[in-house]
């Protein structure tokens, strides 16, 4: 920005709203819970920057902070803190950054903007010119208003559809003029026009897959809609939802999951039967996420939860499923060759580095704060010039993502509405964010108002959408007393949508003043229209309020009643306040904001036309210079980012939260990203469970889009093969369409592309029952339209017997094992639109295909069988990079090497490596050998041997007997991990990243022994009729309870749910516990530090400080914390304990050891190593000199110890048992290991 600054320091700037004084003993408080705990002094009331200066140089000073009119998060959640601790007069806490630049001379005033726009988000955030003295805006309400229909027709409604940005097209604006001229004969007001905006967007009622085609001038007999549901007509087998609710479902077990006794209320756990269906979502959030990528991914992530929440009268959120595309990365640092360097990037969107990065960091925090493991995904990058001139590229990115869940059978459909029904609204207050969101999805980015895109950002509150979670699921567990007879989730169009959703067909009066508000200043346009996250509308019968609203006063979650089920079938939106004042005042009411009948907006319109073209674009067939070798060709192939490493994606995001997760991303002794399929059980006791695979081959289409449509779906079976499941027949699938469709060829290409899936499912045997579209995959770069790959995402899902049987790529067997290959294109070898072609800057002519559709099904049966006897150790599916990849692959995860002895049968020896044409390769023993291919023989599948595993991790690949390639597993591995170790400099400290790179080189199988022998509880403890009662004790935000709960009854104890609610209202004590667990999670979305607001909650309650203090006094008494709970206990001085130090100590507060912020500065998960040592611990008994995996996932677990004298005391007393240690079981403190 400018050579003259030579020096920078920063301040960060607690800005406390207050609605009256605090008294000096109030200030204490707020003081201990802002400032850090060994660092008071560097809490003050006045800035340490202005008292700064150095000698001979000028300073400057910026701040940046949150929007004025946009409360964020981070505020909702320190707010909630000091309203624990008693601290009622706070409003509002916003953070804003203080840098102080040093200069030699004065900067310009644009270069302190530059400075500025660098270190803000000009989306969320904004320049501070002076101090806050106030959150208080300018901002006055703006009065709904009426247009001018009736006198000017079309134009009033073409004048306020530029202004207001509504993506009507001309059916739209021809529908609407006449509906409001002829039929309505009114004048609408500006919150109907805004509300049919949004409920009758593309987004919202899918008008494209809906529409008749023409193409070529030729009118398709059906539509895209009718093509994909043709599947689930064909084969509908296990389907129970489908096409028709916010999620799909198919039949599930009977299991024994374990539940409250008393669900909404303080109670034991314990196991009970039912009929659980297995649940699947999809969902895409790309526009919200190329305009300001972390919001727009937390709330594309939030957004997908409730729809898995919100399906039938609710259901069970447990694991969730990721993807990105982004455009070229054109990162320094990253060898990249095939991107163009000359191409430009429009400045309304967010750079492709920015997008991938930030939008992943916003998905994964998001599902790490509200507790649902994400357990796998894809990725990718493209920008390139194609031979017919076109630059295709992900300028728009895809942000995908999807969630596999539970149902209660008993609660698959929705209750109808009926008249007195009250419409509930539950969840977070009402702001102006997302302002027209379903609208602005609808449009090419760069047609709208640079303006109008501000008001789609959106803001995330895990927090709260796990409140609101917890207040669904105690309705739901209540079983045949779920008060809930309907839920919908509030999406794109906010209220807009989700209450006209709830009340159809019968109507209701809906009072907008009702809704609760975080923002006072917002019009009744606003609170009808933006879409605030983290609401559901539901219906529920009169009698079931109060139960309603004591579960919501437990979990601290708003409901409010906002109007009740009508009968008149109209939606009519009445302002409850003005009409109050009106009638004080002796005036006649005012006219509702919306009077609409429902039929008119929700029910059948007229349907829409759609005219293309195909188009035959040219081709060049791949052309790579002769003396090119195969290593120099893995140099880039294996650094793409559609092949390497995920390990940038796979590290930041909880992958073992639940308890329930039985195969997420990682494998191996080395635990390395390759997994294809993801598997979690139905409950902690059953092995029956759900599997999910994912299938995109975007590239492909650019040559063949029925191809790829065809290969997405083998792609995504050929993954999914590796899980044991109940049948071929039973697996149904998600299908996601992200197209810049309404633009001339691609329309066409979708359609061929639906017609060949289509058929290829019906033939199959599977279905798709459900999905979305996105369907304005294109932006404005410069003069140039660029239009995104065409993308179709098939997710498939199915349920799974036993979940102990599925298959990994790692390779197990050492010099046993031998590589099996099927090859589904029975030799056909063809590089079109291959990862080998890519990383040469080309796409080529040839596309690979499915062929032999039949054969599919075959060989998925067959191998199905095989995964029955136990008889593969190790399976991976040939996709990107094709056979030589997969098969390095498999020797990366396994830490293995290999002898590949590949015949080319006349192809080129890049055909033979590098063609993706569908297969599998098989790791079997020697002595398996034999009985593998004589029962794949017997249903029709030929297996090839085509080479040996070796213990020696080595790798050499020959090709008719000639060697092309001979190097160390290691040194292959870690041109695949490079791209991913780039890019996590992005994301964690950078001595870290190199750390863990150079480690990786080096790694072996880690040496685990137990000590003990491993059983099941005895059978009198678990049938006693009195157990020890465990508390298992939780606080906003925290989400390891029910595992926890888990393991204390599968241990003979009597678990109990207790919420720091039911202490504070004096509901339970713990005066009837014997122990007591403080469990994991993010409790106030870890806010003001990790744990530091459940401690104030604690500390600053007397009656129940003295609970906690009389608890821990007592000789019978046990404690447990994991995770945040382990730092709530270092908080409250119970480790070390009096004795050794720390808050009850000498030293007090500022000697008390703690858990400060990891090296990496990142929240991590992995699986690590841990040995057991000798200590006075009653549950590490007859454990000594044990060595295990265990799972770690933790932003602050950094234990540091102020006091050296506590930390030596800690160690000599063998308070420390439990230590991080290498892969030969000695401790360590080396990075990763000690993560």
């Amino acid at each position: 920005i400018s050579n003259q600054i030579v020096d920078l320091k920063t301040e960060q700037c607690f800005n406390v709203g207050l609605g009256s004084q605090l008294s000096s003993e109030k200030l204490s408080v707020l003081r201990w819970l802002l400032s850090e705990t060994f660092e008071p002094e560097n809490l003050g009331t006045e800035s340490f920057l202005e008292k700064k200066s150095k000698e001979g140089l000028e300073k400057v000073i910026v701040e940046v902070g949150p929007r004025l009119s946009f409360t964020t998060a981070w505020s909702a959640n320190a707010v909630s803190i000091c309203q624990a601790c008693g601290l009622t007069e706070v409003n509002r806490l916003e953070r804003s950054r203080r840098y102080l630049l040093y200069t030699n001379g004065e900067l310009q005033e644009h270069q302190i903007s530059e400075f500025a726009a660098m270190v803000h988000d000009r989306m969320t955030e904004c320049v501070y010119t002076q101090k806050l003295t106030s959150f208080e805006t300018s901002v006055v309400p703006q009065e709904f208003y009426y247009i001018p229909v009736m006198e000017k027709g079309r134009k009033a409604l073409e004048e306020i559809n530029l202004e207001m940005g509504f993506a009507f097209d001309d059916q739209d604006l021809e529908y609407y003029t006449k509906l409001f001229r002829e039929d309505i004969k009114r004048n609408p007001t500006n919150v109907e026009l805004f509300d049919i905006a949004q409920s009758n967007s593309e987004h919202s009622r899918h008008w494209f897959f809906t529409g008749k085609i023409f193409i070529d001038g030729q009118p398709m007999n059906k539509t895209l809609m009718q093509i994909v549901k043709s599947t689930l007509k064909a084969n509908p087998n296990n389907s129970v939802i489908g096409f028709k609710d916010n999620s799909s479902a198919i039949r599930g077990f009977q299991v024994k999951p374990l539940r409250p006794v008393q669900p909404g209320s303080t109670s034991p756990l314990n196991l009970e039967e039912r009929d659980m269906d297995i649940l699947f979502t999809a969902e895409t959030h790309n526009f919200p996420c190329a305009v300001a990528p972390y919001p727009g991914a937390e709330t594309g992530a939030g957004g997908r939860i409730r729809d898995t929440h919100a399906t039938g009268r609710g259901s069970f959120v447990q694991a969730a499923t990721a993807g990105y595309c982004v455009g070229n990365l054109n990162t320094a640092g990253l060898y990249a060759p095939w991107e163009d360097p000359s191409f430009t990037y429009p400045s309304n969107l967010a750079p492709p580095l920015q997008i991938l990065i930030d939008a992943s960091n916003g998905a994964s925090d998001y599902g790490n704060k509200f507790g649902e493991p994400l357990i796998q995904g894809f990725c990718r990058t493209f920008g390139m010039r194609l031979p017919s001139g076109d630059r295709r590229e992900w300028l728009k990115p895809i942000m995908f993502s999807a969630g596999i869940g539970q149902i209660d059978h008993h609660h698959i459909s929705k209750g109808e509405p009926d008249i007195g029904m009250l419409v509930v609204k539950i969840g977070g207050p009402a702001y102006r964010i997302g302002m027209g969101g379903g609208a602005a999805s609808s449009m090419v980015s760069g047609q709208n108002d640079a303006e109008l895109d501000f008001n789609a950002v959106q803001r995330g509150d895990a927090e709260m959408a796990q409140k609101l979670y917890r207040l669904v699921r105690a309705c739901i567990e209540l079983g045949d007393k779920n008060p809930i007879v309907s839920i919908h989730d509030q999406g794109a169009g906010g209220n807009c949508n989700v209450v006209k959703e709830i009340i159809y067909p019968k109507g209701a009066e809906i009072d907008v003043r009702a809704i609760v508000v975080g923002d006072h200043t917002m019009s009744v346009l606003e609170i009808w229209g933006a879409e605030y996250q983290e609401q559901d509308a539901i219906l529920v019968k009169p009698e079931s309020h109060e139960l309603l609203k004591s579960i919501s006063k437990r979990e601290r979650v708003s409901m409010a009643v906002i109007g009740t089920i009508s009968g008149d079938g109209r939606v009519v939106l009445v302002d409850g306040l003005t009409t109050k004042k009106c009638l004080s005042n002796g005036l006649p009411p005012p006219p509702p904001a919306v009077d609409l009948e429902l039929e008119k907006v929700l029910g059948d319109m007229p349907q829409k036309s759609f005219e293309f073209n195909r188009i035959v674009y040219e081709r060049e067939p791949l052309d790579i210079a002769p003396g090119i070798t195969v290593i120099d060709s893995l140099k880039r192939v294996l650094r793409l980012p559609s092949v390497c490493s995920k390990r940038f994606l796979t590290t930041k995001v909880d992958r073992c939260v639940t308890g329930l997760v039985a195969q997420q991303q990682t494998v191996g002794p080395l635990q390395i990203p390759l997994a294809d399929v993801a598997v979690t059980a139905q409950t902690f006791t059953d092995v029956t469970g759900g599997a999910c695979a994912i299938g995109e081959q975007p590239i492909k289409g650019l040559l063949d889009p029925k191809a790829m449509a065809r290969l997405a779906v083998g792609e995504a079976l050929t993954n999914l093969v590796w899980a044991k499941v109940t049948s071929l027949s039973d697996v149904k699938a998600s299908g996601n369409w992200m197209y810049a469709a309404k633009l001339d060829g691609e329309g066409a290409a979708m359609y061929d592309a639906a017609i060949s899936l289509s058929e290829a499912m019906i033939e199959l045997g599977i279905a798709i029952d459900g999905g979305k579209d996105s369907l304005s995959m294109a932006a404005h770069s410069g003069s140039e339209v660029v239009k995104a790959p065409g993308n179709l995402v098939i997710s498939v899902y199915v349920t799974c017997p036993d979940i102990t049987k599925t298959v990994t790529p790692d390779l197990k067997l050492g010099d046993d094992g031998v590589l099996l290959h099927i090859d589904l294109s029975k030799g056909k070898r063809r590089l079109g639109g291959s990862a080998l072609a890519q990383a040469f800057d080309q796409v080529g002519d040839e596309c690979p295909d499915l062929d032999d559709i039949p054969y599919l099904k075959k060989v998925f049966e067959g191998v199905q069988e095989l995964l029955t006897e136990e008889l593969i150790s190790a399976g991976h599916d040939i996709s990107d990079g094709g056979l030589l990849i997969c098969a390095l692959e498999m020797a990366f995860a396994g830490n293995r090497g290999l002898i590949l002895e590949l015949n080319s049968q006349g192809k080129s020896l890049f055909q033979t490596l590098y063609a993706e044409e569908l297969g599998l390769v098989l790791e079997v023993s020697k002595k398996n050998l034999a009985t593998v291919m004589d029962k794949l023989n017997s249903v029709g599948v030929l297996a090839e041997t085509i080479g040996q595993v070796t213990a020696a991790p080595s790798v050499e690949v020959k090709v008719d007997g000639m060697s092309c390639l001979e190097e160390k597993t290691s040194i292959l591995r870690d041109m695949w991990e490079d791209t991913s170790f780039q890019l996590e400099k992005f994301q964690r400290l950078a001595s870290c990243v190199d750390t863990e790179r150079e480690g990786l080189k080096h790694r072996y199988e880690p040496s685990w022994e137990l000590t003990y022998t491993p059983s099941f509880t005895d059978g009198k403890y678990m049938s006693a009729a009195l157990k020890p009662k465990v508390a298992v004790l939780r606080e906003e935000g925290s989400n390891g309870d029910r595992e926890m709960a888990a393991a204390f009854h599968a241990a003979g104890f009597e678990p109990w749910d207790v919420t720091m609610s039911d202490l504070l209202n004096g509901v339970v004590s713990l005066q009837e516990f014997r122990g007591i667990v403080f469990v994991g999670g993010f409790s106030y979305a870890d806010v003001l530090d990790s744990a530091k607001g459940w401690s104030a909650s604690i500390r600053f309650n007397e009656s129940v400080l003295k609970q906690f203090q009389d608890f821990y006094k007592r000789p019978d008494t046990f404690s447990l914390g994991v995770c945040n709970g382990c730092q709530l206990m270092a908080l409250l001085g119970w480790v070390p304990g009096p004795q050794v130090g720390g808050v009850h100590g000498a030293g007090g507060d500022l000697s008390q050891p703690r858990f400060i912020h990891n090296e990496s500065g990142r929240f991590e998960c992995r699986f690590t190593n841990v040995t057991i040592k000798d200590s006075p611990a009653i549950m590490f008994k007859g454990m000594s000199g044990s060595t295990m995996g265990i799972w770690t996932a933790h932003g602050e677990g950094r234990a540091y110890f102020p006091d050296e004298g506590v930390l030596e005391r800690v160690v000599h007393s063998e308070l420390a048992p439990v230590r991080y240690c290498d892969d030969a079981g000695n401790p360590t403190e080396t990075y990763p290991f000690n993560v």
